[in-house]
């Protein structure tokens, strides 16, 4: 039998279910439409794809290391407790491992685990869990070394806050403290000449404001502009950074002392930048009971 485009379409809409499922289903059951609802609910795909729509901020970074390769894989959920499931943990660490063979987030989707695709693998995770799920992001460094750490970590090699530093030269553990200091201080960027110009201009305009309000003259407003956005990316960027390991040197410093240079580094921290909505849970409970 012809599967036609409006059969598809009907499918998707009765069930969520996506293009490619849906057209799969209807293929297996020769155009029955309810046989293919029951095929897709067997299968677990059926209104996975409408719990699209819902904020998924929470979830876990995964990040991996091998051969002077490392990445850092972003996986959200809509609650924290998906986040602490062996399953979904499971998941974040295959995705994780896959991203290592791989250049960016497009290819990873397309990645495969155990003979699926990695968005068919969420696909389907969605519909068991019963919660949205996103790939979110991926980020890839290389180097000589590269070193990884992760802050509140659920599982190995998962957390709320993964970081990967790359470095050229041989490891002697400064990568780590590097890693370490990366996820407690959240530099910007690794050198001033990295720092994003908009934000440069946007802090330098702060700066000859507050400078006006004291009533100085502008020879010595710019002047203390200088020294105050020398200031500002020693604050912000890696390199110049005070050393949390050692405060009485940067990282670049410690990095020089230890024989290495710091190419880069990566922070993924979950959910940062995502608008979540604030659930009131007591109503969300009285309505279920109402």
């Amino acid at each position: 039998m012809t599967i036609t485009a409006s059969m598809v379409k009907e499918l998707r809409d009765s069930t969520g279910a996506g293009m490619m499922d849906a057209k799969k289903a209807l293929t297996e059951n020769n155009g029955d439409m309810d046989a293919a609802v029951d095929w897709l609910r067997t299968k677990g795909l059926a209104k996975a794809q409408k719990k699209a729509g819902r904020t998924a901020a929470e979830g876990l970074v995964g990040v991996a290391t091998r051969d002077g390769v490392g990445v850092a894989v972003e996986i959200n959920s809509e609650t924290d407790f998906v986040a602490k499931n062996a399953e979904f943990q499971g998941m974040v660490a295959a995705i994780t491992k896959a991203a290592l063979d791989v250049q960016d987030i497009e290819a990873l989707k397309a990645a495969e685990i155990n003979g699926k695709s990695i968005e068919t693998v969420l696909t389907e995770a969605i519909a068991k869990i019963g919660e949205n799920m996103t790939l979110r992001r991926m980020a890839r460094l290389e180097g000589d070394a590269v070193a990884s750490y992760v802050h509140n970590a659920a599982a190995e090699g998962m957390g709320k806050i993964g970081v990967i530093v790359a470095l050229k030269g041989t490891d002697n553990g400064i990568g780590k403290q590097i890693a370490m200091h990366v996820a407690a201080a959240n530099p910007a960027a690794l050198s001033e000449a990295d720092l994003d110009p908009s934000v440069v201009e946007k802090e330098r305009q702060i700066q000859i404001d507050i400078a006006r309000e004291s009533g100085k003259p502008e020879a010595v407003i710019e002047k203390m502009i200088e020294g105050r956005m020398k200031k500002f990316a020693a604050e912000v960027t890696l390199l110049n950074q005070a050393f949390v390991v050692n405060p009485d040197v940067t990282v670049g410093q410690a990095a020089k002392e230890a024989g290495v240079e710091v190419l880069g580094f990566v922070r993924f921290e979950v959910g940062e930048g995502i608008d979540k909505k604030e659930d009131d849970f007591a109503a969300e409970v009285a309505k279920l009971n109402a």
